[in-house]
């Protein structure tokens, strides 16, 4: 559990701080909602990784086992990467756009190799575990990248920052070199195939649109609060304590918390609680926007990020069951990347639509475009748990 907890740890911090933390303090300096949108675009090859994931099912690097390899070259890539990062703070900004995009190339390949490597060596009855490790992780790095960097931004400054996540990248790497990936590697219980089957497509093709509308209502709904809560006059630092550091914390005991919960409870009562929980913060937050009301904002965003958790664990959970067989990077890539590609354009357009419509009609569009894409990921997840348990 531990070199996977580390590794999502690495995931979280990096694209915490390249992502959510660049854009708070560009809009603290006065950059218009819509530009701070196009810094959505880092996140372009985490929904990209379906295009190169065969290359990650099919070629083995030399002297390491196959996943082990692809996940040592891209943390060494990303962690080099950063070392140049750090040194350019007054270059021009397509150059540190570019430099911040390549990292998350590497961050993103890592992370494919790594939820193959979970396919491969954990049994369905450990996966929920492996996700909660994964929310864990990417939470305590989100505490970091997200939160403290930002919150002691001014002390530290662009290169001290830079330089921590580097430095963590490289600390977390060290865990996973003896992980026992060709002992525990378990036999596939699917023929070998093309990884563009256009059976294969059609079967998954379903689950990646529904996964995307998913991503998309989420990222609506909470994913701008952070922007929300600076345009209600919330201080920067605040903001990022809140929606970095405070929020991460409380993802991490959520995915503590509903990884137990899937078990006890059960998958599709936990996402039926927590989504309503959700869809509650979304009209507080609607409410907070209105009356102009900065302290009930905070109370919306931190409910969103309660009940949120709540959602990771069974979800990611079954991205790991439909990603079942002899190319696990490529089918994740599939389920997780292209349905977060799918999200992107919302992802780069919701803050100019705030700044169009305002804060009030914003919410009030991604309340109900949230249900609904609940509701379709609900059914989706219910047939596929109903067809196993119908199965021999």
């Amino acid at each position: 559990m531990v070199p996977f907890l580390c590794l999502y740890v690495t995931f979280g911090t990096t694209l915490g701080f390249l992502i959510s933390g660049a854009p708070l303090i560009l809009r603290a300096r006065g950059i218009d909602l819509a530009e701070v949108g196009f810094l959505q675009l880092i996140n372009l090859p985490v929904g990209l990784t379906f295009l190169w994931a065969m290359l990650v099912d099919r070629l083995r690097l030399p002297h390491l086992p196959h996943r082990l390899g692809w996940i040592v070259l891209m943390q060494g890539g990303a962690i080099a990467l950063l070392l140049v990062l750090s040194r350019g703070e007054t270059w021009p900004l397509p150059v540190l756009f570019g430099l911040a995009l390549a990292t998350c190339v590497c961050v993103a390949t890592m992370d494919i190799a790594l939820e193959a490597l979970v396919v491969e060596t954990v049994g369905p009855e450990r996966r929920p575990s492996i996700a909660s490790a994964k929310l864990c992780g990417a939470s305590l790095g989100g505490i970091v990248g997200a939160g403290l960097l930002i919150a002691e931004y001014d002390r530290l400054g662009w290169q001290g920052a830079v330089l921590a996540v580097a430095g963590l990248n490289l600390l977390c790497l060290l865990p996973m070199l003896n992980y026992p990936e060709r002992r525990l590697r378990r036999p596939s219980s699917e023929p070998p195939r093309s990884a563009l089957a256009l059976g294969r497509l059609r079967r998954l093709g379903g689950r990646v649109l529904v996964l995307g509308l998913y991503f998309a209502a989420m990222f609506a709904l909470t994913g701008s609060n952070n922007l929300a809560l600076l345009d209600l006059g919330v201080p920067l630092s605040e903001v990022g304590l809140v929606t970095g550091g405070l929020s991460s914390g409380i993802n991490l005991v959520m995915a503590l918390v509903s990884g137990v919960l899937v078990r006890r409870v059960g998958t599709i009562p936990l996402i039926t609680v927590s989504a309503l929980g959700v869809a509650a913060s979304g009209l507080l937050m609607l409410g907070a926007s209105a009356a102009g009301s900065p302290g009930l904002g905070i109370a919306a965003a931190i409910l969103g990020i309660l009940c949120g958790g709540g959602l990771g664990v069974p979800v990611f959970n079954m991205i790991y069951r439909w990603a079942q067989g002899p190319q696990p990077a490529t089918d994740y890539a599939l389920l997780f990347g292209a349905a977060f590609f799918a999200a992107m354009p919302l992802r780069v357009g919701a803050p100019a639509l705030a700044e169009a419509f305002g804060w009030p009609v914003y919410f009030a569009l991604a309340v109900p475009f949230y249900g609904v894409a609940v509701l379709l990921l609900r059914g989706a997840i219910a047939r596929t748990l109903a067809a196993d348990r119908a199965a021999p």
